[in-house]
């Protein structure tokens, strides 16, 4: 049984790319590197002594940031191929998180992390053109799939090692590893990943040429543009996990900090080891993508209905099942859909109105879910969260059949 258990899973990693298995080992170690992030606002308030207020317009910058290099790095690939948005993020990157301890003034850090947000998320856009060309129709969704599990493994892994450098070291010693970790993955991607568009262009005629500037602007895609509004609607009550229900586990079940860490490390944990498998089963049964989004979609909505019902501390967990099982089959379809949507020559600009979407649902998600909770308390704001989530699961039915 545990062997057919096994087979089965390790079955689901078949057929990948041997790129695609590289850029996940390249996103792993940029995510991990990532230690900065969890630990700014302390960094801000304890070492800075900034006010939350001057930290509150900093993560606004931050977030900022993010939508704008989002934008940028689906321009810029269109432009100049994923090849050199890659690369030169991942480098710049790195030397920007390097410096930015060194600047100690409120205007400096506010503007220097904009700028760092700007060039970090060119990336994004930029890798997921790079997984298309690396990728099929079999393989695309699955391939999706294993960088999800290089971020959460990533992320997982990055404050752990970010807390023992802080105290064994110092803040300064967490931007030096941060950036060189960037500088790394920046070297481990030019030497294992060939740039095939070089190759590609080269067999692109004149006729070719004419039909990718012929292309509307992907914001005229009416139904691409609701796909995207579903997707932001999704990314907006998902992100709640992260910002509102930590403090309702805290203030309403008077749970300490270890007690909230396992809760959400549920999440990650099931998603590392039940996303693939999963998502491979409904390959294989070829369920219509938007079909598993608005599935997802409804999970996840009424997973903060829960929080509403007299239950005791299993409602915490149950929340947790409904939203991970949720995410585990509308993330990765998602990005499915919005790759596959492309067509040619724009694929960075669609993948770039992707990565905004989810931006936005950051920039937002917390600043409103703390605005709901100071207004009209917990029990209202889970109303007013899942009813968006339901909002969205109505608007995919009016998505018609995108996948190509």
């Amino acid at each position: 049984m545990i062997k057919a258990i096994n087979r089965y899973y390790f079955n689901s990693f078949r057929n990948l790319s041997r790129e695609v298995w590289w850029l996940s080992l390249i996103t792993f170690i940029n995510r991990a590197g990532t230690m900065v992030i969890p630990f700014l606002t302390i960094y801000l308030t304890r070492h800075l002594d900034f006010s939350l207020s001057q930290v509150g317009w900093i993560m606004m910058s931050f977030g900022g940031g993010s939508v704008v290099g989002s934008w940028l790095g689906g321009k810029l690939t269109d432009r100049f191929g994923y090849y050199k948005v890659m690369s030169i993020s991942l480098f710049l990157t790195g030397l920007m998180f390097i410096s930015l301890q060194f600047l100690t003034t409120f205007y400096t850090v506010l503007i220097a992390v904009f700028f760092v947000m700007s060039i970090a998320d060119t990336f994004r856009p930029a890798l997921f053109v790079a997984l298309k060309q690396f990728s099929n129709d079999e393989t695309q969704t699955r391939s999706v799939t294993l960088i999800r599990l290089a971020i959460n493994l990533g992320f997982s892994m990055g404050p752990a090692i970010g807390g023992f450098i802080i105290t064994n070291w110092s803040y300064s010693g967490l931007f030096w590893i941060d950036g060189i970790t960037c500088i790394i993955a920046t070297l481990v991607f030019v030497m294992v990943i060939r740039n095939v568009e070089d190759v590609i262009s080269e067999d692109v005629g004149v006729e070719d040429n004419v039909n990718l500037i012929e292309n509307i602007p992907v914001y005229k895609d009416k139904r691409y543009m609701l796909f995207i509004l579903v997707t932001f609607l999704m990314g907006f009550v998902f992100m709640q996990v992260f910002f509102t229900v930590p403090i309702f586990y805290r203030e309403v079940f008077n749970i300490n900090e270890e007690q909230i860490g396992l809760l959400l490390s549920m999440n990650g944990l099931l998603i590392f080891f039940l996303e693939m498998p999963l998502v491979h089963e409904v390959e294989l049964r070829n369920i219509s993508k938007i079909k598993i989004i608005r599935y997802s979609l409804f999970l996840i909505a009424i997973s903060y209905f829960v929080f509403n019902i007299d239950g005791g501390i299993w409602i915490l967990i149950v929340n947790m099942l409904f939203i991970t099982v949720g995410e585990m089959f509308g993330f990765p379809f998602t990005n499915s859909i919005a790759m596959t949507s492309a067509p040619k020559g724009k694929e960075g600009s669609y993948m770039a109105m992707y990565t905004m979407a989810f931006s936005l649902a950051h920039l937002f998600s917390a600043k409103l879910g703390f605005i709901w909770i100071d207004s009209f308390g917990f029990a209202t704001t889970w109303y007013i969260v899942g009813g968006i989530g339901l909002v969205a699961f109505v608007l995919s039915f009016w998505i018609k059949r995108i996948e190509s």
